[in-house]
């Protein structure tokens, strides 16, 4: 039997383009509480494999500030539903 524990997986995910939002549930005390990690994917020239970074130029800005309100909008209307 293996010691690892299984990773949880997200609550939910978006992504516009290249950009991508993943939306984590956290169980505390007070009730579920929501983070959220942003990424940009690239694909490496020398490997050929897909990567993430967490750094934004200029044109990723808009692309990120959609992906972020559609989270928001994501994170209330669950919390909505569960209440």
């Amino acid at each position: 039997m293996s010691s690892t524990t299984a990773k949880t997986p997200p609550a939910h995910e978006l992504r516009l383009g290249r950009i991508k939002a993943v939306i984590w549930a956290n169980e505390t005390d007070k009730g579920v509480r929501h983070n959220t990690t942003v990424t940009r994917l690239f694909k490496d020239s020398e490997s050929d494999a897909w990567k993430e970074s967490s750094s934004f130029g200029r044109d990723d800005l808009p692309l990120v500030a959609k992906v972020v309100d559609l989270c928001h909008t994501w994170i209330f209307e669950s919390q909505t539903r569960q209440a």
